[in-house]
């Protein structure tokens, strides 16, 4: 049976994409310290990633700032899952997703803390958060003055912050969400 994990990273800061990851492990693939990304230090991620994307098939996924504005986070997440799934241009029998309820997708089934229990998944959690962790290095290097390297845009005080003093950045700040939101008002 091919089984495809889903997770994604990025719902809750408030600037760029949100990214999902998909992953298809081998039968033979053993790695004992997949699990949630987030209870990860930024070098084992970095470490399994690389392990990952050499020896599975894998895909991401996104929904940019625009259409988390248009169509909300939850459905942008949705999104990007139903993305990376199909990204992976593979056939699967089930898919097995990180959280409360599926995309739009064929023999899909939500498994709350899914990233802590099914390897399948804890995989994909990681393909995820590291993308997008490097796409906020990345904007960092654009806009030093926001701390993104840091932060990786949630809404720390130090974003706040920069947020007040330099407005928010058109095309990457998410203007749905109240904090990029109260700056405009």
């Amino acid at each position: 049976m091919i089984t495809v994990g889903v997770d994604e990273a990025g719902r809750g800061p408030l600037v760029g994409s949100v990214v999902a990851g998909a992953v298809i492990l081998p039968n033979d693939f053993n790695l004992p310290e997949l699990t949630d990304s987030k209870k990860l230090s930024e070098k084992k991620r970095e470490i399994l990633y690389t392990l990952i994307t050499q020896q599975c098939q894998w895909a991401v996924g996104e929904a940019n700032t625009q259409e988390v504005d248009e169509i909300n986070i939850l459905q942008a997440t949705m999104l990007a899952m139903r993305r990376a799934v199909e990204n992976l241009n593979s056939q699967y029998d089930q898919v097995l997703v990180d959280g409360n309820r599926c995309p739009k997708l064929k023999n899909c089934t939500a498994i709350i803390k899914g990233d802590l229990t099914e390897p399948v998944i804890s995989a994909a959690s990681i393909i995820a958060k590291v993308t997008r962790d490097r796409q906020m290095i990345l904007l960092d290097a654009q806009y030093p003055e926001y701390g993104f390297a840091q932060h990786k845009g949630y809404g720390t005080r130090v974003h706040l912050q920069a947020l007040e003093k330099f407005g928010a950045i058109k095309g990457q700040h998410r203007y749905s969400f109240a904090p990029v939101r109260r700056v405009y008002q």
